[in-house]
């Protein structure tokens, strides 16, 4: 065996001194601009082992903020194949609420919350629908009480992402394999603005543009949304005291955060029983390992009466079977179709990206941010106001450059808010 020559250990795209400048940059943002961490406040922190250079440098961030302590929680997909492989049967009814406990119980205690995204978009496609489905309910009955603390921005919390090699070839299928790694991460820094000189300030800037939009919507306090696009035409009521809200938010803790990182997107509150119409998916939904496309409901008295889709209808049917709340919504966003996301004409496989691609809405849980005096209102009053409830909180989207939005006063006057996908 000869000796390998210099030119065979060519930097690949995530070796060079600007990959890690990047990922770095990235980071500093994550901590600075979307947890907002405080010093001396404990953070918790998800990820997954492909994501360990970017949640170390997290957490590197995270001290030079003055941090009391990082506890991050490492998942590995190829752990959690085993379980489909071997696992007893009755153990898809069985998920770690202890743990679950323990990070409603830290945040309770003050800490911040992060996730790292970017998993495998197909890891479970070939596994029993019936298992996921099973598993997916069980540790959404554990995660409630922490889930609830986080929709009801009780806490300063953030998401970002970190690109894997089975997310990039998912996303990439023609490429080599550190090729498709090191497009998608260079997707995942423009989306965050890690690939400019500084970040911090850029994501002000576009934090109060966003905010300007919220503001625009809370002013003209429509009752209903009404989008026209191609396959849909559906009328969304809003809960009674809704609010808008677009970027970074003041938490119950009385910390600034950015929750998603990217976000592109102004959101409020539906009304759970004032949703009627048809509506179609615009972008695929990939969903705990199934892609899910061209979906086709249709709502009545707020409630999914019918729902179809091309591809992964069977994953559609069990995800509105959740509970009684699924079949209902939580939430519905507005996007301009000229957003950088879709801009780049990317499927990014990954909701956190393609949600802010197009306007969309979700089933599921509604954030209580987003009613006047949520955070102090009982789940009964929030109801009472129109804010769904349920175990799941799932985004999708149904937003173009065909789309039109129109609000609707309460007395039942129309006017435009979105044409062609663009703000007006």
């Amino acid at each position: 065996m000869g000796i390998m020559s210099a030119t065979a250990i060519a930097e690949t795209p995530t070796t060079t001194k600007d990959f890690e400048t990047k990922l770095d940059r990235l980071a500093e943002v994550a901590i600075q601009c979307g947890l907002g961490l405080a010093p001396g406040q404990e953070l918790v922190m998800t990820a997954s082992t492909d994501a360990m250079p970017l949640a170390r440098l997290i957490s590197k961030h995270a001290y030079k903020a003055g941090a009391s302590l990082v506890t991050i929680l490492f998942t590995d997909e190829e752990a959690q194949l085993l379980r489909y492989r071997y696992g007893a049967d009755a153990s898809f009814d069985t998920a770690a609420a202890w743990l679950y406990e323990g990070m409603a119980t830290a945040y309770k205690s003050g800490a911040a919350r992060l996730a790292i995204t970017g998993g495998n978009p197909s890891l479970l496609s070939k596994e029993d629908p019936e298992k996921v489905s099973r598993a997916n309910r069980a540790m959404s009955k554990a995660y409630r009480p922490a889930l609830e603390l986080i929709t009801r921005h009780d806490i300063n919390w953030t998401i970002v992402s970190a690109a894997t090699p089975a997310w990039a070839a998912a996303v990439f299928p023609g490429l080599p394999a550190d090729e498709a790694l090191g497009k998608l991460w260079d997707a995942i820094f423009a989306a965050s603005r890690a690939d400019l000189a500084d970040p911090v300030a850029a994501w002000k800037t576009h934090d109060s543009k966003l905010h300007k939009w919220a503001n625009r919507m809370n002013e003209r306090r429509y009752a209903a949304l009404h989008f026209k696009g191609p396959g849909t035409d559906l009328k969304v009521g809003l809960a009674d005291e809704h609010l808008w809200l677009g970027g970074g938010t003041t938490a119950g803790n009385g910390h600034y955060c950015i929750p998603n990182m990217p976000t592109e997107e102004v959101f409020t509150t539906p009304h759970k029983d004032r949703v009627d119409g048809t509506v179609k998916s615009t972008k695929p939904l990939s969903h705990q390992g199934t892609l899910i496309e061209e979906i086709a409901v249709r709502f009545e008295g707020g409630k999914i009466v019918e729902a179809h889709a091309a591809k992964g209808e069977h994953v559609l049917q069990r995800l509105i079977d959740t509970d009684e709340g699924a079949r209902r919504l939580g939430e519905v966003s507005l996007v301009p179709n000229s957003s950088p996301i879709s801009a780049s004409g990317m499927l990014f496989l990954n909701t956190l990206f393609d949600e802010n691609a197009a306007c969309h809405i979700a089933l599921g849980q509604a954030y209580s941010s987003c009613v006047k005096n949520g955070d102090k209102l009982t789940p009964e009053e929030l109801a009472g106001k129109g804010a769904n409830d349920s175990l799941i909180h799932v985004d999708w989207m149904i937003g173009s450059g065909k789309m039109d939005v129109d609000g609707i006063s309460a007395s039942g006057g129309a006017e435009p808010v979105m044409r062609g996908g663009e703000w007006v």
